[in-house]
């Protein structure tokens, strides 16, 4: 089957690398497998102070890539979420719910080490793109 590798351009990258060592997501068929996002700030670099902004931020860039590929976050039908405080749950949810309508995608909600950069999230997911017409 063939496979359609989604690279989005990218403002800022790690010291002394190129590129990221993976693809935003990759496509095989009808299935979209979404790359572990962590919502940074465009401007900065850096995950905002503010934990529900850091969400908002991880969540548009997760729709982002989404639509690039073709899909909508209604195609989303499993969420992994990585966060080193759990307590941080109520606050996540909050947002992440505002970006589905009635019919939400299975989701797993797992303690973590440390994430990259400080984040307080990391979200990947798989998606079933539905042929529209």
């Amino acid at each position: 089957m063939e496979r359609e590798h989604v690279v989005l351009p990218r403002k800022h990258l790690p010291r002394g690398m190129k590129r990221l060592p993976f693809s935003d997501a990759v496509r095989v068929g009808e299935t979209l497998y979404i790359s572990g996002r962590i919502g940074l700030d465009p401007e900065t670099g850096k995950p905002p102070a503010d934990v529900r902004d850091e969400a908002r931020v991880l969540m548009d860039d997760v729709r982002h890539v989404v639509e690039s590929a073709g899909a909508t976050m209604d195609d989303l039908v499993m969420v992994t979420i990585f966060a080193p405080d759990v307590g941080d749950f109520a606050a996540f949810t909050e947002v992440y719910l505002s970006y589905f309508g009635e019919n939400l995608p299975a989701r797993a909600f797992i303690g973590s080490g440390p994430l990259l950069y400080g984040a307080r999230f990391e979200l990947t997911a798989v998606a079933a793109v539905t042929k529209r017409g």
